[in-house]
């Protein structure tokens, strides 16, 4: 086996462990669950989900949309295709209307049956100062933090859950189809640096929208396999030499971010900043999280 290849399985399995660890880190200890202690327990789980938000959105600006754009450019203008349409933006747009479409469906059919979090607006009428999904003792309570988790959907968290798969199926593919063992390296610490504060924030996100403890397991177990699996895809189309992967990827990549999109202006800065108390400190957490992944990418 030559060294190249072992670097690149040294990568997969090196993702896959350290994924799992920080990723069962929420789902295991159950103070990130416990939503009805003190009110400085809920402040601090609202300040963790702000500072989630803003590891989300930037990701989302600058890491998951610009690297589509390169992408599907660099593709466009190698098979030379010229157009005034903004077609990059349009495949974005249409991973945005997906999930916008099935979110749509599935609460339609949820409409006469299904439970009341899933029926709830994802931006309250908050005019009392308080979310329709608040529990009794939360309402009672006359100073209170309202940290209204029961807005977070649990289909929402899978389609979060899905388009970040994606995304690192994709950022795995990056390793597999490097051609030196010094830029594998390079690229497996960036991404394990990054995925690793982006699935802390996705186990929290999980844990904290009532999903079963044996799904958050699954959703965590499956997400940290998806780099290997890009990686793997990567080491094949190497081998197999594919004269369209590269494009198909790009489009991928669109769907995926326009999906990401959705996903972190729709549902989780929303629910953090519609929900009242400590609003500047909210702000900080939410910069503080943006700040964290600007520097990881300006450090590259």
């Amino acid at each position: 086996m030559e060294y190249l290849l072992q670097v690149k399985i040294g990568a997969l399995f090196g993702l896959l462990v350290l994924t799992l660890l920080f990723g069962f880190i929420p789902a295991r200890v159950k103070w990130f669950s416990h939503t009805n202690g003190t009110e400085t327990h809920r402040t601090v789980l609202s300040l963790i989900s702000c500072f989630a938000g803003g590891v989300f959105l930037a990701a989302c600006l600058l890491d998951i949309i610009p690297d589509y754009l390169s992408d599907i450019n660099a593709e466009l203008d190698a098979r030379s295709v010229e157009t005034s349409f903004p077609l990059p933006e349009f495949i974005m747009a249409a991973g945005f209307f997906m999930v916008l479409i099935l979110e749509r469906i599935v609460l339609n059919c949820r409409e006469m049956g299904g439970s009341q979090e899933e029926r709830a607006p994802l931006i309250h009428d908050n005019r009392n100062g308080h979310g329709a999904a608040s529990s009794p003792d939360l309402e009672s309570s006359g100073q209170h933090v309202h940290v209204d988790f029961q807005a977070h959907s649990p289909f929402r968290s899978f389609m979060l859950f899905l388009s970040l798969s994606l995304h690192s199926v994709f950022e795995g593919l990056a390793i597999g189809l490097q051609s030196t063992d010094s830029k594998v390296l390079e690229i497996c610490i960036a991404i394990l640096v990054h995925k690793s504060i982006i699935v802390f924030s996705l186990s929290v996100k999980l844990v904290q929208s009532a999903v079963r403890p044996l799904w958050v397991a699954a959703y965590i177990g499956v997400f940290a396999m998806m780099s290997p699996l890009g990686i793997g895809i990567g080491i094949g189309v190497i081998e197999a030499k594919l004269a369209a992967g590269t494009l198909i990827q790009a489009i991928l990549e669109g769907l995926a971010a326009g999906t990401f999109v959705y996903i972190t202006f729709l549902e989780i800065l929303p629910h953090e900043l519609n929900s009242p108390g400590k609003q500047l400190l909210k702000v900080l957490f939410i910069l503080l999280g943006f700040s964290v992944m600007a520097g990881l990418t300006f450090l590259g």
